[in-house]
């Protein structure tokens, strides 16, 4: 359903780009904020997100972007126009179905994304995983970056947000405290895109068009690949062309990767509560506590 040409929202976008809106038609996806296909009078199109909540911050998003567009060989969307409430982007082409060309494709990308490196694990500033924050101060190891900055910062908000009850915080302050026993430090930060998942990413023709909606910071690559594995998101083809550009270490796939999606799982805990939290008892309770 199309929105009228004198919807606020269009004449948001004029003012922003200098040009009038022929059509507004809303697009499903976007935590932060409504998403619409914009059709401007000169015949190109452009995406826009508004943000009509008491604290929007939608240039977090247009940051993200831009530091993937400068540091990677990432297809993301170019920045039109930011501010807190809006963000208008140059529109990607494809749709989010994955031939195995497509996998590989992706993986390509993936492992050169993950060849950028950084001066420690963080970023130089904090961001978010949708509509949470994701707090990033430069840590010299990874293992403690993720206790503290990933796990036990999400546990906490999950019980601060009543999502979560303060017992199973301590079950994962328990666990986190022996990480080291199976977590290893990786030999350099890696740049990732944060949250790689079937709607994020945009394919035609058996070659990756689109990536969206990123959650950066420099990690352990294995945390990336860990999400793309826990919806069955992208599957042998990606990560068979992935091993040959990137070995992965013995033990990600029986182990870590079920420690790292323990961050991805509690995200999903702040944001909707419900099963998600049987998920993180489930790998606590298969990792001993």
């Amino acid at each position: 359903m199309n929105e009228p040409t004198n919807h606020p929202l269009a004449r948001s976008i004029a003012q922003a780009l200098g040009q009038e809106v022929d059509q507004l038609r809303p697009l499903h996806g976007g935590c932060l904020g409504e998403v619409y296909l914009v059709a401007l009078r000169d015949g190109d199109r452009v995406v826009a997100k508004a943000d009509d909540r008491p604290r929007p911050q939608l240039t977090v998003e247009a940051y993200m972007l831009r530091y993937l567009a400068e540091h990677s060989r990432l297809p993301v969307p170019q920045v039109l126009h930011a501010t807190d409430r809006l963000l208008v982007m140059t529109h990607l082409p494809g749709e989010s179905r994955f031939s195995p060309a497509a996998e590989a494709h992706l993986a390509e990308l993936i492992a050169a994304l993950h060849d950028v490196t950084g001066p420690a694990f963080g970023l130089e500033r904090d961001t978010l995983i949708g509509l949470l924050p994701q707090p990033n101060p430069w840590t010299d190891s990874w293992i403690d970056f993720f206790r503290e900055q990933r796990l036990l910062h999400l546990a906490r908000l999950a019980v601060e947000w009543g999502k979560m009850p303060a017992s199973l915080l301590r079950r994962v302050q328990a666990m986190a405290a022996h990480l080291e026993e199976w977590l290893e430090e990786p030999e350099r930060p890696s740049l990732i895109h944060g949250d790689l998942w079937t709607t994020n990413v945009l394919a035609q023709g058996g070659r990756i068009t689109g990536i969206l909606d990123p959650a950066i910071y420099y990690a352990h690559p294995e945390i990336e690949l860990a999400y793309m594995q826990l919806f069955h998101s992208f599957g042998q083809p990606f990560f068979r062309r992935y091993q040959e550009l990137r070995p992965i270490r013995p033990g990600f796939f029986q182990l870590r990767q079920r420690i790292y999606n323990l961050y991805p799982l509690l995200s999903h805990v702040c944001h909707f509560g419900g099963g998600y939290v049987q998920s993180v008892e489930r790998t606590l309770a298969w990792l001993g506590y």
